[in-house]
């Protein structure tokens, strides 16, 4: 089994506090991953930024900035910015975590939509840019890569943290953009503001509506020259039946002149909700995929909004910022607008309703509500009917100069019993000055005045709440984390952090060490040396030594031993030593032969091994019976519990040998080399004299094979 290669990051620490748990998804510019903050114990969305960029102070120094201006923003509907790091080897975001999908799944999955739910996504998407823009904040790359789905359905919309504060004296600087969303003016080099996101909405709604993209081209140049040329088409070109109140919508989002647009994400917004109130129910469900397939087109849009690096040579992606259109791979590249360019900060918003007798009441209507009281129902927006009105955009600025009318007084009223009201200015002016005497004394004295948190690093939780509360704070509440440097029950910080100045009755929240993440050990035995060192891995651990050793019942190559055992716990990359098994130990054959049957059975049974006594016996001349005569094997190696099969001797085969004295000498020998007998012949005279036997040593019953001698004379 081959290794799955482990990303170091993942079970290291970043900056003593970032526990990373596991890789999200890797980008052009960083990697995110989703990281336990250990201070707080919470899930956060760690963005690691590549050591390329890490190592560019002067990109490191941009992106402290317009993360600082991000952070500053806090709303409902935007990705929050919780921290930024830069150290020897990392730079980082620290991110809200947003555990759903992204509007491009929902646009890959359901598109096209109906103008109900394309409005139910694009309203929280304007009111977090709304938010932005009143804080000066202009996002430059709106599309729905950048808007999270939790799992709950809350939408959220991310990546401000690559945004450049927006002032009254400066514009909005070095503009990064996505080609299948960029506004005419970025392409242009004439510098952006927050009509630039509103030009992106726009192209986004259409796709929300449609299930595409309006502009394709073979080359990204094509494409950011059709934003420049062509008027973004009618959605119900595309989806027949959608209400012209959308292809309205989507063509005053997507004016060429910035002026045409609406002015920011609040009056964008105004407008939106007011198209949602006036559409009835049966044009709000118009369009969508219900009835039918998804557009011819929609594969294609999918395939432009995928990642660059396909095979081909231009991937016809849409959604990379603008870049060299003569490049052969298209890389990232900036716009600089001139510096004539100015935005300033946008005023929250309001919306107005006037009634048919021209009487404007100001009304903060929840989404999807009508106006109550005088005019509820008739609210002379950017769709007011009429013969008259020749357009929407007309329309609203007809009714917005009602509005200011009505809002002028006719009449000017007297005063009536001037004294009581000069009592009642008397009794104001009190109420206030004790009002104001009381926040003085909350803010400067009571609760709400400002305490030091105190350093109470390394201290018992005991001493830590005591000297937090002599500093006056009303709480003093604790939170357990895992710290790879203060003992367990020891304070490792506080939130606020120690030196921080914070109102008493906030309370502080004291972080106590559980001591450092420890991870089991896994039970190894029985598993492949290759398993192991994938379950250690997998478990944060290290593998240590690994040792070899015979073993008589575990397959070679697997493991028959650990240290430390299974179940213990220790810190992420402790080394686990691992004992595998090199099978059962060889035990080489002896040679038995000539030893008796029990001897030889002895000798074997002593080594571990089997003796195995063969059915059938054989004579042997050299080999007593009852002894060995032969054995298979005969040498080589066996394992424990192997088998030596034995043959034993029946001895020599026994002859009758006849006596030949006084006969021939010639004939007794024939006749005994005949039987299987040797035979020497001795000579009384040292010759034969007569040729006749006069002494045989041996005769009657022999061993075949025994010596005969035979005396003649």
């Amino acid at each position: 089994m081959q290794d799955v290669p482990h990303d170091p990051l993942i079970g290291s620490t970043v900056d003593d506090r970032y526990l990373v748990l596991s890789k999200v998804a890797r980008g052009g510019m960083s990697t995110v991953y989703l990281a336990k903050d250990t201070r707080l114990n919470r899930n956060i969305a760690l963005k690691i930024l590549h050591p390329h960029l890490a190592t560019d102070h002067a990109f490191i120094e941009r992106l402290q900035r317009e993360a600082w201006s991000a952070a500053s923003l806090s709303h409902p509907h935007v990705v929050q910015i919780h921290d930024h790091g830069v150290g020897a080897q990392h730079a980082y975001l620290v991110l809200e975590y947003i555990d759903g999908h992204t509007l491009r799944d929902v646009v890959n999955s359901r598109a096209p939509l109906t103008p109900r739910q394309a409005l139910d996504l694009l309203d929280p998407i304007v009111e977090g840019l709304a938010a932005a823009h009143a804080a000066g904040l202009v996002h430059r790359d709106v599309k729905p890569e950048n808007v999270l789905v939790s799992h709950t359905g809350w939408v959220k919309i991310g990546d401000f943290g690559l945004s450049r504060a927006v002032t009254t004296t400066t514009n909005t600087g070095t503009l990064l953009g996505t080609l299948g969303y960029i506004a005419p003016e970025l392409v242009n080099g004439e510098g952006g503001d927050a009509r630039s996101d509103i030009y992106s909405a726009g192209i986004m709604l259409y796709e929300l509506l449609t299930g595409q993209q309006p502009f394709r081209g073979q080359v990204p140049v094509a494409v950011a020259m059709q934003h420049v040329r062509d008027n973004v088409p009618a959605p119900s070109a595309a989806v027949p039946g959608l209400p012209a109140e959308m292809d309205e919508l989507v063509r005053y989002m997507t004016e060429k002149d910035p002026d045409n647009r609406p002015a920011n994400g609040a009056s964008l917004l105004e407008d939106l909700r007011h198209i949602r109130r006036t559409l009835t129910p049966e044009e709000l469900d118009a369009g969508g995929s219900r009835g039918g397939s998804r557009p011819p087109q929609a594969a294609e849009t999918q395939a432009l909004t995928a990642s660059f690096g396909n095979d081909g040579g231009y991937p016809g992606n849409l959604t990379e910022a603008l870049g060299n259109a003569g490049a052969a791979d298209y890389a990232t590249s900036v716009i600089t607008p001139p510096p004539s360019q100015h935005t300033s900060v946008l005023p929250p918003v309001r919306r107005l309703y006037v009634d048919d007798a021209g009487r404007a009441e100001p009304h903060d209507a929840p989404y999807g509500t009508a106006a109550a009281g005088p005019g509820a129902g008739v609210d002379h927006g950017i769709m007011a009917s009429g013969p008259a009105a020749p357009s929407k955009r007309e329309a609203r600025a007809a009714a917005r100069e009602r509005a200011r009318a009505a809002s002028q007084p006719v009449a000017t009223l007297g005063s009536a019993h001037p004294r009581r009201r000069a009592a009642l200015w008397i009794l104001a002016i009190l109420v206030l000055g004790l009002l104001v005497a009381a926040a003085g004394w909350f803010l400067a004295l009571g609760p709400g005045a400002l305490a030091t948190v105190p350093e109470v690093h390394n201290k018992t939780v005991a001493q830590a709440q005591a000297m937090i509360l002599a500093q006056g704070f009303e709480r003093a509440a604790t939170s357990e984390v895992f710290n790879e440097k203060t003992a367990a029950g020891l304070v490792v910080d506080t939130d606020p952090t120690g030196g921080t100045e914070q109102r008493k009755f906030q309370g502080v929240t004291i972080l106590v060490s559980k001591g450092p993440v420890l991870y089991p050990v896994p039970a190894l035995a029985g598993r492949t040396l290759a398993d192991a060192k994938s379950a250690l891995t997998g478990g944060h651990l290290a593998v240590g030594a690994v040792t070899e050793a015979f073993d008589e019942k575990a397959k070679a190559g697997t493991v028959i031993g650990q240290h430390p055992d299974a179940g213990t716990e220790f810190r992420g990359n402790t080394k686990v030593d691992v004992v595998v098994s090199k099978g059962p130990r060889p035990i080489a054959v002896p040679s038995v032969v000539g030893k008796t049957s029990a001897d030889a059975e002895a000798a074997l049974e002593g080594l571990g091994l089997v003796a195995a006594i063969a059915p059938e016996q054989v004579n042997s001349a050299k080999v007593p019976a009852g002894s060995v005569v032969s054995q298979s094997p005969d040498g080589g190696t066996l394992t424990a519990g192997g088998t030596v099969t034995l043959t034993i001797s029946k001895g020599p085969v026994m002859v009758e040998a006849p006596s030949f004295i006084d006969q021939k000498a010639s004939v007794a020998e024939s006749a005994l080399r005949d039987l299987g007998f040797k035979v020497t012949v001795k000579y009384t005279f040292g010759f034969p004299v007569l040729g006749r036997v006069a002494d045989q040593d041996k005769s009657g019953l022999l061993p075949k094979g025994s010596e005969i001698t035979l005396t003649v004379v």
